[in-house]
């Protein structure tokens, strides 16, 4: 008998017939005598409903409120589940994330888990049942609702499988795994067998919206395996495992793209010890979080520093930077919120010379202007148009993977 914690998202629980279907796969996995956890989020679309109604009564809710409200999608799914599963003699029961005592911070909106007592759950699995616990939520050390941010019941399920030591994780979407790159832009785009977490931490922080970042940095930490699969499909999906050595055998493993980017320019401004620190620490403070960053130096001493925020955080941050610029001696502040970041990611990249070189080549080939670039050891992004997105995903993805990766996709 192994524990599996399985996660539903919102298309998956999107109506009655949906969470019926998902009753079904449950029930039939624990005839198998797998014991098991189930995570679901809110119905599709019920969290921007409630959202929506926040911004009625006021157009900047407070963040502890607008959390009491948005976890009542959850609320409503977890139920459902359970009443389904019990009709159709599946012993349920549900949980919400202050019954579990999934424990957070305070930061409203986008929560961080610190901790998860999952005695009760325990109890629950021993009885017999399905436990079925509500994603995206937890509470702080206030006893006050908080949510974890978009795509956070993927965080809630990794997060309780680590605390449970369960033996796996599946988590169930729309679509049948991980793919080279989206399938909606690339035609020829297929599907892995299997990707380290390294590769899926990279994919999933560049815009890859298969999974949350930081449920895979849950699962990379605590070891724990993902599978990642279609609710509509009986298919085998994509693996997040640790790496292999034959992964690095492919130099790029990914192509991915993030529209949800603005970027920020002090232009001109003394190029002085501790001006990062000056510029970037009420950023931080406000919780926002940077991506990219360029600083450009000028012989005369000033230096223009770029960077760039989610387009959800660009109004505070750029209210911020614009309530410092004076003090800072900036000349102005320039934003653009027309861009977009495209990445490549692969193992191969550690041990192969001339990967970035090949890509701006590619980009350049099709007029493609690039604004600005970051690197890590396994993934070169950069900033462009945002009218080129699209384009650019294509070139790169027939220039890195195309036909000649077929082995990967294929698990030869």
């Amino acid at each position: 008998m192994s524990l599996i914690v399985q996660k539903y998202g919102g298309t998956s629980v999107g109506d009655v017939d949906r969470i019926r279907n998902v009753a079904a796969r449950v029930a039939r996995c624990r005839a198998t005598g797998d014991d098991l956890v189930v995570v679901v989020s809110a119905m599709a679309g019920e969290t921007n409903r409630l959202l929506g109604l926040a911004t009625q009564m006021h157009p900047d809710a407070d963040g502890r409120e607008k959390d009491v409200l948005i976890a009542t999608g959850e609320q409503v799914t977890v139920a459902l589940l359970a009443i389904a599963l019990k009709a159709a003699g599946c012993p349920a029961v549900s949980f919400l994330g202050h019954q579990v005592r999934i424990a957070t911070d305070s930061a409203f909106g986008k929560a961080r888990i610190k901790s998860i007592d999952a005695g009760r759950i325990g109890t629950a699995l021993a009885a017999g049942n399905v436990v079925v616990v509500a994603g995206f939520q937890g509470v702080d050390g206030n006893d006050n609702i908080t949510t974890l941010g978009r795509g956070g019941s993927d965080t809630s399920a990794v997060a309780l499988a680590a605390a449970l030591h369960a033996d796996g994780c599946e988590i169930y979407t729309d679509v049948e795994g991980v793919f080279t790159s989206d399938p909606r832009i690339c035609p020829d785009a297929r599907k892995l067998d299997r990707i380290s977490y390294e590769e899926m931490l990279e994919l999933a922080s560049l815009g890859a919206k298969v999974l949350q970042i930081r449920s895979v940095e849950f699962a990379k930490r605590y070891s724990v395996p993902l599978h990642v699969r279609s609710t509509f499909s009986e298919a085998e999906g994509t693996w997040v495992v640790e790496e292999e050595a034959s992964m690095e055998d492919v130099l790029v493993s990914g192509v991915t793209y993030d529209r949800d980017e603005a970027k920020i320019t002090l232009v001109r401004v003394p190029d002085q010890p501790g001006l990062a620190a000056r510029v970037f620490g009420p950023i931080a403070d406000a919780n926002i979080g940077v991506d990219m960053i360029i600083q450009n130096a000028s012989a005369d001493g000033t230096t223009d520093l770029t960077f760039t925020v989610p387009k959800a955080d660009f109004r505070q941050a750029l209210a911020l930077i614009e309530a410092h610029a004076r003090d800072l001696g900036a000349e102005g502040v320039r934003t653009d919120i027309d861009v977009a970041k495209v990445s490549i990611v692969g193992l191969g990249m550690r041990s192969q010379a001339g990967v970035a070189a090949a890509m701006f080549r590619a980009l350049a080939d099709v007029g493609i202007n690039i604004q600005m670039i970051s690197t890590s050891e396994i993934k070169v992004s950069v900033v462009v148009d945002a009218k080129s997105v699209e384009l650019a995903v294509r070139v790169l993805h027939d220039a890195f993977i195309g036909d000649k990766q077929a082995s990967r996709a294929e698990g030869v």
